[in-house]
């Protein structure tokens, strides 16, 4: 028997998928007036809104998502997400826990308690990564502090970061590569959650730098050096709004002033991220879109230009901002509307040309 419901849901979703939103917000509205019951169409709703950029209209489609569906993961997260967009961290982070609820980013069955925000003093914590590199960079700084605090802290992190982390945080790092022996823990918790457990608001962030080149800079040309990462992971799930199109790469990479130094590993050699702080430590500057030479950079306290998307942009950039909290070293360039590359690519070169005067 056809289900008129889930057919409105699928033409709507084959909308939204083909980008046509206002269509598809008008079959969801459909959908959730047949059936006021049905939490689904609310969710939709404030995907939609967000994408829009209508934020109070986001909240309040997510909110009444979950009046008829709580605790939903998936509602959840995404709503925490907005909040933290908007410096809203006391009401974000608690329902951006739900994300563990989500298969691909699921909490690990560790036999010790999860820790939420207990005195450290004397305990023993173990730091669990999580997500991608820029995101465990971005909360690498939490793990000094609460050694300072009087835990002794173990760091988990991916790979390609342990010989950075290990050069620069006081703590004890392993690599998350097959079995890791680690000291029994009093506590754990996961990377992205210290913030929140830490009850900090988004004017308490610790700022950079905190981390730092184990090793020289390669030879560079001499002059003005600016980096430039144009690309991020194309595996990535927003990678192809979040990434430059080949011609403003190039028109980029053209107009900026002095050597520019493109920061792909596979053009600089890198093996990880110890090679490409090196290589960092040695540029007046870094020009990259929201990937994880942004984190790095700001990190190391690197004078950085962020190119940042309309779509989907990430909540630790907040919005409407030109600076981060996070990274006080940070300069964001937004785009002014979906796929404006141009006018970004514009005022970044404009202000490099600036930056590198006053350098000379």
């Amino acid at each position: 028997m056809p289900n008129p419901i889930a057919d409105l849901l699928a033409r709507a979703t084959a909308l939204r998928d083909q980008g046509r939103l206002d269509e598809a917000a008008a079959l969801y509205r459909q959908a959730a007036a047949r059936d006021p019951k049905a939490a689904e169409p609310h969710h939709h709703l404030g995907w939609i809104a967000a994408r829009q950029g209508d934020l109070a209209g986001a909240e309040a489609a997510y909110r009444e998502a979950l009046a008829r569906s709580p605790g939903a993961p998936s509602t959840s997260a995404a709503l925490g997400a907005l909040l933290l967009g908007q410096g809203r961290h006391a009401e974000g982070f608690p329902l951006y826990d739900a994300r563990h609820s989500i298969g691909r980013m699921a909490r690990p069955a560790l036999p010790f308690p999860e820790w939420r925000g207990e005195d450290l003093a004397g305990r023993r914590l173990l730091i669990w990564p999580e997500q991608g590199f820029g995101d465990q960079i971005q909360f690498a700084r939490f793990a000094p502090i609460l050694q300072a605090r009087g835990a002794d802290v173990t760091l988990i992190c991916l790979p390609p970061l342990a010989r950075l982390f290990e050069a620069s945080l006081p703590v004890r790092v392993l690599a998350a590569a097959g079995a890791v022996d680690f000291p029994d823990p009093d506590y754990w918790v996961m990377t992205c959650s210290i913030a929140g457990r830490m009850g900090l608001g988004v004017d308490e962030i610790p700022g950079a730098p905190y981390l730092r080149a184990p090793g020289p800079p390669p030879a560079l040309p001499p002059g003005v050096r600016v980096g430039l990462m144009a690309a991020g992971n194309p595996s990535h799930p927003n990678d192809a709004n979040r990434s430059l199109p080949a011609d403003e790469a190039a028109r980029l990479a053209a107009a900026l002033p002095g050597a520019v130094v493109d920061l792909r590993p596979e053009r600089t050699g890198a093996k990880d991220f110890a090679d490409t702080a090196d290589l960092m430590a040695g540029l007046d500057l870094v020009v990259t879109v929201d990937t994880s030479v942004a984190h790095l950079a700001g990190a190391m306290g690197k004078p950085c230009f962020v190119m940042l998307s309309a779509v989907d942009t990430d909540w630790r950039w907040l919005r409407e901002r030109t600076d981060s909290p996070w990274y006080p070293s940070a300069t964001l360039y937004r785009q002014q509307a979906p796929g404006a590359w141009a006018g970004v690519v514009d005022r970044v070169a404009a202000d490099a040309a600036v930056f590198a005067n006053g350098r000379r």
